[in-house]
């Protein structure tokens, strides 16, 4: 039997319920593999998420391309050191197992 994460939805639920992005701009600070970012980037207008591990945002970016509705995402490789975001103004700021 494969592992299975979180089988009951209990992390996109709460998520739900606590982070209203609908029609939100949105930056996740160190989204890592995207593991959080998939289950709710489908209701943002927009999401720039980040991380400084090139092998990681491989992975959240194909695994974005295999789910229907997240092509508002965009995975971008940078540190907390240097936001290449200058000019960007966001609604909403993630962090989740980032500090």
């Amino acid at each position: 039997m494969p592992l299975q994460k979180d089988p009951e939805a209990i992390e996109r639920k709460t998520l739900q319920r606590l982070l209203d992005v609908s029609n939100a701009m949105v930056v996740e600070v160190g989204c890592g593999e995207g593991r959080l970012t998939l289950k709710y980037a489908g209701s943002a207008r927009q999401v720039i998420a980040f991380n400084p591990d090139h092998d990681a945002l491989r992975v959240a970016k194909a695994d974005a391309q295999l789910i229907s509705g997240i092509r508002q995402a965009q995975f971008t490789e940078a540190s907390t050191g240097h936001i290449p975001f200058s000019k960007e103004t966001f609604d909403i700021a993630v962090l989740s197992w980032s500090l």
